[in-house]
This record gives C-alpha cells, sequence and structure tokens, in this order.
C-alpha cells in the first residue's frame, strides 16, 4: 500500500486543481509581464516621437527667424539701393513679415522706425513684448496667455553702423495645436495596440500553455483504480508542443506506466496473500477455539492469553477477507446479484439485527411509501450493517443511532446518522481510502482495519449508487446511501 499513496496524493492534487485565468496563473503572469513590456516600450517610443517631434517643430521656427534676422541687413542694403533708408526698411519688413511673423524695428532711442502692415506702435503684441525685462538675442519661445510665440531682438548693423534693434515674433499656437492633436492621436493609437496585443499575447500564451491543459485534464481523469485498465486512454498525446513540454509529456507518461504496473502487481500480491494467508490463519484459529473449550486445566494468564490470540486470529481473517473483496471488486471478479429490492423491509432486518447484536438503541425513521431498488442484497445488506455498526462504535454508549429511509423521484435514501465524535473537514474527503484511519489510536482501539468504508464504498458504486458523507466535529456523521429506484419493465 505504500506505493498506492503517492499515486493517490498525485491524483488528488491534480483534480483538485482546476485550469482557470486567475491571478496565480502562468498564463496571467506572463500575458501581465509581456504586456507590461510592451506598455513600456510603446509609452517610450510614443514619448520620444513627441518629445522629438516638438523640438524639430521648435528647431525650424528658430532657425527660419534666425535665417532671417541674418539676411535682413542685406534685404535693407538692397532695397536702399533704390531709393532711401527708409524705403528700404519698410520694403524689407513688409517682404519678411506673413500673417504669423510680425517684424518691427526700433531706433536705439525706443523710436518705432517700421512695423508689419498690421501692426503698429500702440499693438499688443509690441506692448507685451516691451513689458519684458529682456528680450533674447536668440530666438526662445515665450507663452503670453494662450499663444506660444517664438521670439527675439537681435541689434540690426547696416555697413557696420548699428541701426537700432530688429524684432522678430512669429505665433506657433496653431502649429503646436496640430502637433498636440498629433501626439493625442498617437497615444490613442498606441493604447488600441497595446490592448491588441494584449489579447494576441495572451491567446497566443494560452495556446502555448494548452499541452499542460492537456496533462492536467488527463491527471484529473486517472484514478488508482482503474489506472491499469485505462493506460493507453490516460497517455498523453502531444503534437507540436515545444520540446520543453514533450520532454515532461514524455516524463508523464513513463511515470504512468511504471505506476500502473507497480500498482498491478501490489494488487494481484494482495489479492494473492490474502487468500493464501486465510486458509491457514482459520486452521489456527480452529485449534485456538478448540483449546479454549477444553480449557479446564489452564491458569487464567494462559486463559486471557488464549482468547486474545483468538480475538486477535479473527480480526486477521476478517481484515483478509476485505482485502480479498477489495481484490476482486479491483479485478471485476466480484459478482453481484441484482434482483429488485424492498428497501423497506431490508432496513427493518438490519436495524433489528444490529440492536440484538449491539444491546444499543437504534431509531427507525422510513417513509410509508414502498421503496424497490435494484441490487444485491446481501452486499446492500452487508454496507448497512458495516454503517450502523460503525455509528455504534464512534457514539457515546447512551447514544442512539438513526437509521432513515427517504425517497425522491428517482432515487432510494438511507441516512445513518450517529452523535458520535464527528470527523474533522480536513479527513472526510479521504475517509473512503483504504487504510485510511483519522485517529490511529482511537481506530486499534475499536478494532477497525480501515477498510470497512472502501469495501463500501465498491460495494454501493458496483449497484449503480454512491456513498456520501456529512460529519461536523463533536457533534456527529451522517452517512447517506443512494440508490436509484427499480423501474418495472414495462410489457
Amino acid at each position: 500500500m505504500q506505493l498506492i499513496r503517492p499515486l493517490q496524493k498525485l491524483i488528488n492534487s491534480c483534480k483538485n486543481k482546476k485550469p482557470r485565468f486567475s491571478t496565480a496563473s502562468l498564463q496571467f503572469r506572463l500575458t501581465l509581464e509581456l504586456v507590461t513590456l510592451s506598455i513600456l516600450g510603446l509609452g517610450s517610443v510614443a514619448v520620444w516621437a513627441g518629445w522629438q517631434m516638438e523640438q524639430n517643430l521648435v528647431a525650424a521656427h528658430k532657425q527660419t527667424l534666425e535665417y532671417i534676422a541674418m539676411r535682413f541687413p542685406e534685404q535693407i542694403q538692397l532695397y536702399s539701393e533704390m531709393g532711401s533708408l527708409e524705403t528700404g526698411l519698410e520694403k524689407t519688413v513688409k517682404k519678411v513679415a506673413t500673417a504669423n511673423l510680425a517684424v518691427w524695428v526700433k531706433s536705439n532711442d525706443g523710436r518705432l522706425l517700421a512695423t508689419s502692415p498690421d501692426l503698429n506702435s500702440d499693438s499688443p503684441e509690441i506692448s507685451q513684448i516691451t513689458a519684458l525685462a529682456e528680450v533674447p538675442q536668440k530666438p526662445q519661445i515665450i507663452r503670453f496667455g494662450n499663444r506660444d510665440i517664438v521670439l527675439c531682438g537681435s541689434p540690426l548693423l547696416l555697413n557696420g553702423q548699428p541701426l537700432g534693434k530688429l524684432y522678430l515674433s512669429q505665433d506657433i499656437t496653431e502649429d503646436q495645436q496640430r502637433l498636440n492633436a498629433g501626439l493625442s492621436r498617437l497615444m490613442i493609437v498606441s493604447i488600441l495596440t497595446i490592448f491588441i496585443l494584449a489579447f494576441a499575447i495572451s491567446t497566443r500564451i494560452g495556446k502555448a500553455l494548452q499541452p499542460l491543459a492537456e496533462m492536467s485534464r488527463v491527471a484529473r481523469a486517472i484514478y488508482a483504480d482503474n489506472l491499469a485498465e485505462n493506460l493507453h486512454n490516460s497517455k498523453l498525446q502531444l503534437y507540436q508542443a515545444p520540446d520543453e513540454i514533450m520532454g515532461l509529456a514524455e516524463a508523464f507518461n513513463e511515470m504512468l506506466f511504471r505506476l500502473s504496473g507497480s500498482y498491478e502487481q501490489q494488487r494481484q500480491f494482495v489479492g494473492n496473500v490474502s487468500h493464501e494467508l486465510r486458509t491457514p490463519l482459520t486452521v489456527v484459529l480452529g485449534y485456538l477455539q478448540s483449546v479454549l473449550r477444553r480449557s479446564n486445566n489452564l491458569n487464567p494468564y494462559q486463559q486471557q492469553a488464549l482468547e486474545t490470540a483468538t480475538a486477535e486470529t479473527e480480526r486477521t481473517i476478517r481484515m483478509l477477507q476485505d482485502l480479498l473483496d477489495l481484490a476482486r471488486a479491483d479485478n471485476g471478479q466480484l459478482h453481484f446479484r441484482h434482483n429488485p429490492i424492498m428497501l423497506n423491509s431490508l432496513v427493518v432486518e438490519v436495524v433489528a439485527m444490529s440492536q440484538k447484536v449491539s444491546n444499543r438503541s437504534i431509531n427507525l425513521l422510513a417513509t410509508d411509501e414502498d421503496v424497490v431498488v435494484c441490487a444485491d442484497q446481501d452486499r446492500l445488506q452487508q454496507v448497512l450493517i458495516n454503517l450502523v455498526d460503525n455509528g455504534i462504535k464512534y457514539s457515546e454508549p447512551e447514544a442512539a443511532v438513526d437509521v432513515i429511509l427517504e425517497k425522491t423521484a428517482d432515487s432510494a435514501l438511507v441516512h445513518v446518522r450517529d452523535r458520535g465524535i464527528g470527523i474533522p473537514l480536513s479527513h472526510q474527503n479521504r475517509i473512503f481510502e483504504r487504510f485510511y484511519r483519522v485517529d490511529e489510536s482511537m481506530t486499534r482501539s475499536r478494532d477497525g482495519t480501515g477498510l470497512g468504508l472502501a469495501i463500501a464504498k465498491s460495494l454501493i458504486e458496483a449497484m449503480d449508487g454512491r456513498i456520501t458523507l456529512r460529519s461536523k466535529l463533536g457533534e456527529g456523521s451522517i452517512f447517506t446511501i443512494t440508490l436509484p429506484l427499480w423501474n418495472p419493465p414495462t410489457l
């Protein structure tokens, strides 16, 4: 049995872990990490692209103003040759000025020498710029209210002689707004791209992890009882999986093959040993009982020793018989005689028999309707006696055991309720395992073998039924047998 427990633990752990897209799943973590990297990458590119576009826009306007300021004296000199200095200055200003570029020239004593056609000495733009503490000589961006202005004020020299100061003011508010709109569109596109990437990454990772999900599905379908029979169907058949997962699948298949062989050998060994040991132990028991019947010349110590040996031999024979029944059930050699059974009468018989043997109070609560099931009467009686006996063993002497018979639309239910010590929640899902004991010392003191409930489960399931447990520590337990009702064939 030491080889069965690791297999059962592995299968139980796989059965309890259902694949789902939770925060602890590998798919979620990989998706989150890759999406985070994508956000950082796309965000960095978007920020850098926006900053670069803004710098290019500003640099282009600054270069334009620097070029105008550099060529402005040449233009004045060119136009002055065709007229006076004032005429050349006005023509140069008119040629340079545009709708968004304001140009004016002031003399060294502050007089306005020339302005763009849409400017005058009282223009708010000239007033705002004049109010500045210092006008930058190199083009710089200055914000006035909600307007962005590229401004510079450079000395104007003509033939090496100072003529005054040239002011250039270009409004780039519309260009800045178009740039911001472009950046907003870029941000929206980046966000949509991130969502598309997140979906694509999650889908791709899900497909990549599909072999692991298949492995979990196969593991959940494996039971120790049917591993040998369904070994071929239990093997993982993976195609086009990554090498790492293929290696894991091959190791998983090899493990199933080894476990199946070990379990089959162990099951055969248990059956053979149970069968071979039962006969000599029966002979030993017969001799012990014969000696006890003729024990007139034995002292008390010898009498007690023989009684103890007889009791232990009987207990060992019962355990071997249980093991033999389980081995036969595993091999499909435990035959059942399914016939319609009046469950009302069977329950009354079991209660009466248990009361007579145990001299304990057993309450019967049965429905007035006839409850007929199709089952093996001897096997079902064996299960009911086992459950009632368990209820008596684990209850206080004055506590009663209840046997309740119910009928639903398509099932018959038999509840065996005790008011004993109860079973902790952590042990309830393993109570039907072979040789499993909630409390080793307590079980031994009650002559338990740890096989009764496992046999009951095997017998009930072989009769197309199921057995379940509800228990609360300190209040008792309720074992429920559910069997399908018998439907007589229609003529």
